[in-house]
């Protein structure tokens, strides 16, 4: 595996209803998050192939997500972005690193705006 690939697997806002956020509300009534993947790894031999084998789920990717989102529940959007990296790594050694994109449309900000987001970038540390 190329410690340079240069190809990516993008997600892009898969939706969840959750319950994660700092106020008791928020952990009462849930809201909708939007979650994006983007992982690099070299997707070459699979292209060349056509072998999923080579590559990795995209299906499997999301369920993770989904897994992750809707069964934990974390006070800040950026401990949910932290773990669903850290097991995107741990379960795809295929995947040299990852950047997560949690939305919070609904935060409790006293500010017209249409959602609140982090991203974090996580490479591979082998």
């Amino acid at each position: 595996m190329s410690s340079r690939a240069r190809d990516h697997i993008i997600l892009t806002r898969i939706g969840v209803f959750a319950y994660h956020g700092v106020y008791e509300e928020e952990g009462r009534l849930g809201q909708r998050f939007y979650i994006s993947v983007d992982a690099t790894l070299d997707l070459s031999e699979a292209g060349r192939n056509d072998d999923l084998e080579k590559s990795v789920s995209y299906a499997d990717i999301a369920a993770i997500v989904q897994e992750i989102a809707v069964g934990q529940r974390f006070a800040i959007i950026e401990a949910l972005a932290e773990a669903i990296a850290a097991e995107l790594l741990r379960a795809y050694p295929r995947i040299e690193g990852v950047s997560i994109t949690v939305e919070k449309p609904n935060a409790a900000v006293a500010a017209l705006l249409d959602s609140i987001a982090v991203t974090i970038t996580r490479p591979r540390h082998d």
